[in-house]
C-alpha cells in the first residue's frame, strides 16, 4: 500500500518546508522508491496566478498549465516526481469543489460543513495521488501550526491514518530552535509549544526536523525529545547550509533521515545512492571561475519573486565550475541613473518576466546597454518583449514603439495581445499557459544550446511579438530563431552580430535542475565566463 508522509511547520513561516520535503523525496528516490509530491496551501485564492509577487513570490508553471506554489519548483529540481494540477491544492480550490457539489445537489439536502465535507475533499485530494506504482506520497502543508486557515487541513490529515492505518502514515514537523545571542544559548520552548499545539489537534509528530543557525547540542535534542514525546533519534538537526541549498539532502542523509523514515514506515528499499550528488556539491565548493550576472527586475527586493531564475543560473554555474555573483538591480533605478553606474563591470545581464508598466523604461535601458556594450544578454518573457521594444526604438528608429500592454495607442505596437486573449475578461488561469512546442532555426545560439530542432517549453503570457513587424526586424539584425507551430508565434529572438543576445517568450527557468541545467542558461553562463576572461583572464 502507498505510504503517506505529511510535513508540517511551526514557530515561524519560511522555515523551508518545501526544501526539506523535496530533499526527503530525493533521498527516498535515491533508495529506489517511487515518490509523488504535493503541496496544500491554506489561502483562499484558487491558485497563486493572480497574486502579487510581493505576497507570494514567483508563480511556478507546470507542463499542464497549472499555476502553482513556488515550492513545486523545489520538488522538480530535487526529484523526478511527475507534477500536475493534483500536486497543488488551495483552500479556494477545495471550497470551490464543495460548493459546486452542493449546487449540483450531491449532498442530498444535508447541511454542508467543514467536517466532514471540506475535510473529506482534502483527504480525497491527498489519497488521489496513491496508486499501485507509487511507494510514497509526500504532502507538505503550507502555513504554520496555529494559523486558523490551516485547521481544516490539519484535521483532514489527522483523519487519514484512521482511514488507511497509522502504519501507512508518518508525520514530520519542521520547527525552529532560535539562538539568543544575549543569553548565549539556544531556546527549545518555541518548539515545545508548536508541537503542543499540534498534539492538541490530535497529531503526534513521528519525526522533528529542527532548523538552527548553529549546532544546538545533544542536551537540547534530548530535551526536545522528552517534552515533545518523540524518540531521541527522531530529532533531526537541520543547520543552515554554508554554500548551497542543494547540500540539504546530504545533511539529512548524514543524520540518517532516510533510514529513519524507511524503518518507521516498514518499507523495503535499496541502499542510498548519492555519490554523484556529493561530487556535485564538492565541485560547487571549489569553482574555477567567478562571474557577475546583473538581474534587472521590478521585484528585486523580494528574492522569491525570481526564485527559479536564480536557481537556474546557479545550476549553469555548477555545470561550468563557476560561482555566480548576483548583482540585483531595481529597474526603476536605471531610469534615474546612467546604466554604467549600475551595470558597469558585469559579465552578463538578465531581464526576467513580470507584468505592468512600472520599471519598463529601466529594463529597456538595461537592454540597450547590453546590446551596445556587447555584454551577454538573456531576456525571459517580458525580458524578450522589452528587447523587441528597445530594438524597434533604437535600431529601427520606430519612434514610440511599445507594447499594447503599456500603451494601447502606440504608433508601433511591436508587442501586441495574442489573438485568443482579446475576448478574455477573467484574469485567473486564462493566459497562454503550460508546455508549448517550438521549432528552432539552424545556425542559432538556441539550436546550438539545445542540440535539437524541436523543443517544448512552458509559457505564461498574454502578449506576443507582432508578426507584422517580423520582416523589418530580421532585415535589420534581430532574427526570430524559435517559432511556434506553422512558423507563426515568435518564441525566440537573437542578434547574431553580438557575443550572445538571446531573448525568449517562454520560461526556461522552470525546466532546470542542479544536475541538468537548462541549455539556454548554460549557454548564457558560458558566454558570461568568456566575457569575464576577456577583461580578466586569470581565474580563481
Amino acid at each position: 500500500m502507498t505510504k503517506h508522509i505529511f510535513v508540517t511547520g511551526g514557530v515561524v513561516s519560511s522555515l523551508g518546508k518545501g526544501l526539506t520535503s523535496a530533499a526527503i523525496g530525493m533521498l527516498l528516490e535515491r533508495r529506489g522508491l517511487s515518490v509523488r509530491m504535493q503541496k496544500l496551501d491554506p489561502y483562499l485564492n484558487v491558485d497563486p496566478g493572480t497574486m502579487s509577487p510581493y505576497q507570494h513570490g514567483e508563480v511556478y508553471v507546470l507542463d499542464d498549465g497549472s499555476e502553482t506554489d513556488l515550492d513545486l519548483g523545489h520538488y522538480e529540481r530535487f526529484t523526478n516526481s511527475p507534477l500536475s494540477r493534483e500536486s497543488n491544492y488551495t483552500t479556494g480550490q477545495i471550497y470551490k469543489k464543495v460548493i459546486e457539489k452542493e449546487r449540483r445537489g450531491e449532498y442530498l439536502g444535508r447541511t454542508v460543513q467543514v467536517i466532514p465535507h471540506v475535510t473529506n475533499e482534502i483527504k480525497a485530494a491527498v489519497l488521489n495521488l496513491a496508486s499501485s506504482d507509487v511507494d510514497v506520497v509526500i504532502t507538505e502543508l503550507g502555513g504554520t501550526v496555529g494559523d486558523i486557515e490551516g485547521l481544516p487541513f490539519l484535521e483532514a490529515i489527522r483523519q487519514i491514518p484512521l482511514d488507511i492505518g497509522k502504519e501507512n502514515c508518518l508525520f514530520i514537523h519542521l520547527t525552529l530552535v532560535p539562538y539568543l545571542k544575549a543569553a548565549k544559548e539556544a531556546k527549545t520552548k518555541p518548539t515545545q509549544h508548536s508541537v503542543g499545539q499540534l498534539r492538541q489537534i490530535g497529531i503526534q509528530p513521528d519525526i522533528l526536523v529542527v532548523r538552527t543557525e548553529r549546532a544546538m547540542g545533544r542536551d537540547n535534542a534530548e530535551k526536545i525529545a522528552l517534552f515533545c514525546n518523540v524518540e531521541k533519534e527522531a530529532v533531526i538537526e537541520e543547520i543552515d547550509m554554508e554554500f548551497s541549498i542543494y547540500e540539504v539532502p546530504l545533511g539529512l542523509a548524514e543524520d540518517k533521515m532516510d533510514e529513519l523514515i524507511i524503518k518507521k514506515l516498514g518499507i523495503n528499499a535499496g541502499p542510498l545512492k548519492i555519490d554523484d550528488w556529493q561530487q556535485l556539491m564538492a565541485n560547487v565548493r571549489k569553482p574555477e571561475h567567478e562571474v557577475t550576472i546583473a538581474v534587472v527586475g521590478k521585484y528585486i527586493e523580494h528574492r522569491d519573486a525570481y526564485k527559479s531564475i536564480y536557481e537556474s543560473l546557479d545550476h549553469a554555474g555548477f555545470n561550468n565550475s563557476a560561482r555566480i555573483l548576483f548583482r540585483l538591480v531595481e529597474a526603476e533605478d536605471i531610469e534615474q541613473q546612467d546604466p554604467e553606474v549600475l551595470l558597469g563591470g558585469v559579465d552578463g545581464i538578465l531581464v526576467p518576466g513580470g507584468f505592468g508598466m512600472r520599471g519598463i523604461e529601466g529594463k529597456i535601458e538595461a537592454i540597450r546597454y547590453a546590446r551596445e556594450c556587447k555584454i551577454p544578454y538573456f531576456g525571459v518573457c517580458l525580458g524578450m518583449q522589452c528587447a523587441v521594444i528597445e530594438f524597434a526604438r533604437n535600431v529601427l528608429d520606430l519612434k514610440n514603439s511599445n507594447s499594447t500592454e503599456f500603451d494601447s495607442h502606440s504608433d508601433h505596437p511591436v508587442i501586441c495581445m495574442l489573438e485568443e486573449q482579446k475576448k478574455i475578461t477573467h484574469k485567473g488561469g486564462t493566459m497562454r499557459l503550460g508546455a508549448q512546442p517550438c521549432h528552432l532555426k539552424k545556425d542559432s545560439n538556441a539550436i546550438h544550446a539545445y542540440g535539437e530542432e524541436e523543443i517544448s517549453e512552458r509559457h505564461r503570457h498574454r502578449y506576443e511579438f507582432n508578426p507584422e513587424y517580423r520582416h523589418e526586424f530580421e532585415q535589420n539584425g534581430m532574427i526570430a530563431t524559435g517559432t511556434g507551430p506553422n512558423n507563426t508565434l515568435v518564441e525566440i529572438v537573437e542578434i547574431p552580430d553580438h557575443p550572445w543576445f538571446v531573448a525568449v517568450q517562454f520560461h526556461p527557468e522552470f525546466k532546470s535542475k542542479p544536475s541538468k541545467p537548462h541549455p539556454l542558461f548554460n549557454g548564457f553562463v558560458e558566454a558570461a565566463i568568456e566575457k569575464h576572461q576577456e577583461r580578466s583572464p586569470v581565474t580563481i
